[in-house]
């Protein structure tokens, strides 16, 4: 049986292979530079994961291509003058206002009033909590709508901190987790994560079956994923 953890190179790919209590072989790619990590169950050789990655080489490409090409803005240090997004809307922060914690949009800049003794940490958390709460007061309409449309009911949908994805689910447990950076984003982003982990509900694997039913329910699904990409991640700390 193969334990432990190990290195190995395929056609220019470097894969850290993960030795795991699992069914299958599953690849990942991850930012922020695409490194590729393998898990494998313990009983399967080395010459069963070599294949398993050439046959996902060009897979493998093109996610590194694109996270090594996506914008990333730079440290949020949360003083005036920053860049921040609403909705898919550009913002300056403004903050010179002190008083009882809030978060107030006037056209295009972004008062973030907190006490004098607040610091840059707690100027992040006030405005993520923010975020939270805009995705929570969206939420609600849009799974009544989407769930009734496709026939699928959602045990629950989360909104939590997301490094790699938008979001994910669970089918087995019927949950959805949603990416708090969803708020930062135009609302049709946000509709296209929701019905696409929804389809998820009645197709596991990104299929034909599941494509052909994206295409039935959101047309313009492409044009969705293009917007989300569009605008600029944040900055992100990735272990290395």
């Amino acid at each position: 049986m193969n334990t432990g953890n190990a290195l190995i190179s395929v056609s220019g790919i470097d894969a850290e292979i993960i030795y795991k209590t699992i069914k299958h072989i599953h690849i990942s790619v991850y930012p922020p530079d695409g490194r590729v990590r393998v898990a494998v169950p313990h009983r399967i050789d080395d010459e069963a994961v070599r294949l398993a990655i050439i046959q996902r080489l060009p897979w493998i490409r093109k996610q590194q291509l694109r996270l090594r090409s996506t914008l990333r803005q730079s440290e949020r240090r949360m003083v005036s003058g920053e860049t921040h997004y609403v909705w898919g809307e550009r913002y300056l922060l403004d903050v010179s206002r002190t008083g009882r914690h809030r978060i107030e949009l006037d056209q295009r800049t972004l008062w973030l009033i907190a006490p004098p003794s607040a610091d840059s940490a707690a100027r992040l958390r006030l405005l993520e909590r923010w975020y939270r709460k805009q995705l929570l007061d969206a939420l609600p309409n849009l799974i009544d709508k989407w769930q009734a449309i496709i026939g699928e009911q959602a045990a629950s949908v989360e909104v939590r901190r997301m490094k790699t994805k938008w979001g994910s689910c669970t089918p087995d447990k019927r949950t959805i987790r949603l990416n708090l950076d969803l708020a930062t984003k135009c609302p049709r982003c946000l509709e296209y994560v929701l019905v696409h982990e929804l389809i998820h509900l009645k197709e596991r694997a990104h299929s034909a079956r599941f494509h052909a039913m994206l295409d039935k329910y959101l047309p313009d699904w492409r044009q969705r994923r293009d917007m989300l990409n569009a605008v600029p991640l944040k900055h992100e700390k990735w272990a290395h």
